[in-house]
């Protein structure tokens, strides 16, 4: 089926009050995707998944947590493709919710143990991390809004941070050495490079048809500053 072909220019040079409707849409459909993660991963708690993918990975080792990565890796792709579909609101919306439903079975097992297994007050945990990310994207978006620095540079600084980092993490699991504190504020860092990027480049380089899509890449660099910032205060 063919689709319309919508403009191709960045919102940068549209009117004040069409970039102001933009950045209304790309945050609102952010908090959509947060909220979808809050309902998926409540009904992974309510229907057993949540547990089940925890057993499933105490018991089977490194390598089914390498499969579910793999495959968080695959949906990623598949949905920041269909997010910038051209015309195409329902891939785009497919899209964000596939987005959401990934991470919150990547996010599952490791909520689950701090919820029910972690030896401290996991909601107190979640609530601070939460807390916390809030107001680092907070600042990030300010300093991203208001810079008239171009945040480009930091695009090949966040692909090759993340190609050592999952080079890092399939190492640890298949090796079995622990990768500490270091690597989380290391991880954080990049998450908050990302958002810099990101927001930068809703406004430089989207058109106002693609808010799903500009969501759909912010919603990614919320979560792993969250799962950082959260696997961070548990080593307090």
């Amino acid at each position: 089926m063919a689709y319309p072909q919508p403009t191709q220019t960045p919102v940068i040079h549209a009117d004040e009050d069409t970039r102001s409707r933009f950045l209304v849409r790309v945050y609102q459909h952010l908090a959509l995707a947060i909220l979808a993660f809050i309902g998926f991963e409540a009904l992974f708690f309510s229907i057993g998944l949540a547990e089940g993918l925890y057993d499933f990975l105490a018991s089977s080792g490194g390598v089914a947590w390498l499969l579910i990565l793999g495959g968080f890796a695959i949906v990623n792709m598949i949905a920041s493709r269909s997010a910038h579909q051209l015309g195409n609101t329902g891939a785009q919306y497919g899209a964000l919710f596939a987005m959401a439903a990934a991470e919150a079975v990547i996010f599952a097992p490791f909520l689950y143990y701090v919820f029910r297994v972690y030896d401290g007050n996991g909601t107190a945990t979640v609530t601070s991390a939460a807390l916390i990310t809030l107001v680092g994207f907070a600042a990030l978006t300010v300093v991203a809004m208001t810079t008239r620095k171009d945040l480009s540079f930091l695009r090949p600084l966040i692909m090759w941070g993340g190609i050592a980092a999952i080079g890092l993490i399939v190492a640890g699991v298949l090796f079995g050495f622990t990768l500490g504190p270091i690597f989380s504020v290391a991880m954080i860092a990049l998450a908050g490079a990302s958002i810099l990027y990101q927001t930068q480049a809703i406004i430089r380089q989207y058109p106002e048809w693609a808010y799903v899509g500009a969501a759909v890449g912010l919603f990614g660099a919320v979560m792993l500053m969250f799962w950082y910032v959260l696997q961070l205060l548990m080593r307090r």
